[in-house]
């Protein structure tokens, strides 16, 4: 009794010291996160996590609001035979649903599953995910807007940027601001043919960003913290609105909210809306509509750098193999890590084995 007591005892240890969790990219928790705080956020959407599970068929008060929710984003049409949605989970919303999965890169069920609902209810881009559906090869996800706008210049093309002298917040300097937009332009810059300067000239800038409160005019009206983030227009329209309720950070070390935003990852992100592109399906992305409250995103992946040199050509002194090789150091880095926990796991099954058997 004693010694399977001490086995007992050396399982616990090991199990505790060794395996400690391991979270690789790619993994949407299984359960859907839910942020409180006591700051005033949108409730809406995360209310939207009550609808977990729920199937074709089924009838659950309120999900005439996530149905608005999947207008808002394009994915839903206006009801025509009523005046508005309503709660029961019919053939066109289970449509509606399949394409949410699909371009959001998520497991095509057509059921409100937990991945799928850990992305609704995860803060956002603005742009509706369908009003760009110009796909190219079914190797690649990004998209453009219709039409495929992009602007058009002389070469070299050079477009100013300037901020709005009456809508911009004070929690963050106005230096703080530039050097984050000048460093999220620059990415950019660096694997296409265009530069970008910033004018004190707001009015004949060609790229107008301003912070804004609620309905600002434009038809797309802020929502509070969280939810919407930012949105940005088409070329070459230039206007890129941020939602002024938001907790922006430009360092999460010096910012313990729960509900911080990286501003510089929503810059880089609706910086490519201002150049033409649309959302991208795929998750690493920076053009992946969703970004979590304290998370950074801010290094172009493949799929941004071949869907914004479809409309503008590359840059002559960038190189894919640049970012291959960073690519591939970070999944390297996650392989080795899981690797290394699966190789303390067999060695501490075996361990175990051999006092078993002594």
């Amino acid at each position: 009794m004693f010694q399977f007591f001490s086995y007992i005892n050396f399982l616990f240890f090991f199990m505790t010291l060794f395996l400690r969790p391991c979270f690789p990219a790619r993994i949407i928790p299984e359960s859907v996160t839910v942020i409180t705080t006591t700051q005033k956020h949108n409730a809406t959407w995360h209310d939207f996590s009550r609808f977990l599970h729920a199937e074709p068929g089924s009838h659950v008060s309120g999900m005439a609001e996530l149905k608005k929710y999947f207008n808002r984003f394009g994915y839903l049409s206006p009801p025509l035979t009523t005046a508005n949605f309503t709660d029961t989970f019919d053939s066109s919303f289970q449509s509606a649903v399949v394409l949410y999965q699909k371009n959001l890169g998520l497991p095509i069920t057509g059921k409100l599953d937990s991945n799928t609902i850990s992305t609704i209810v995860s803060p956002r881009c603005g742009v509706s995910d369908t009003a760009a559906t110009h796909r190219i090869h079914t190797t690649q996800h990004f998209a453009y807007f219709n039409g495929k706008p992009r602007w058009l210049r002389g070469s070299p093309m050079t477009l100013t940027y300037a901020f709005s002298p009456y809508n911009m917040i004070d929690t963050l300097s106005l230096s703080e601001i530039q050097t984050v937009f000048e460093r999220a332009f620059a990415r950019w810059a660096k694997v296409i043919p265009v530069s970008f300067r910033l004018t004190e000239k707001y009015q004949s800038a060609d790229i107008k960003i301003g912070f804004y409160n609620g309905d600002h005019g434009d038809g797309e009206p802020f929502d509070g913290v969280l939810g919407v983030l930012a949105h940005a227009f088409s070329p070459q329209n230039g206007r890129f609105h941020l939602d002024a309720a938001e907790n922006w950070a430009v360092d999460f070390n010096h910012d313990d909210s729960r509900v911080a935003v990286d501003l510089e990852s929503v810059a880089t992100h609706e910086i490519g809306h201002v150049l033409g592109l649309g959302h991208s399906s795929i998750k690493e992305a920076v053009m992946y509509p969703n970004l979590s409250p304290r998370r950074k995103k801010v290094d172009l992946k493949i799929d941004d750098v071949e869907g914004v040199q479809s409309l503008y050509g590359s840059n002559p002194n960038f190189t894919f193999s640049s970012l291959l090789q960073s690519e591939n150091s970070f999944n390297l880095a996650v392989r080795l890590e899981t690797g290394f926990y699966k190789w303390i796991f067999y060695l501490g099954v075996s361990l175990l084995v051999l006092f078993l058997g002594g």
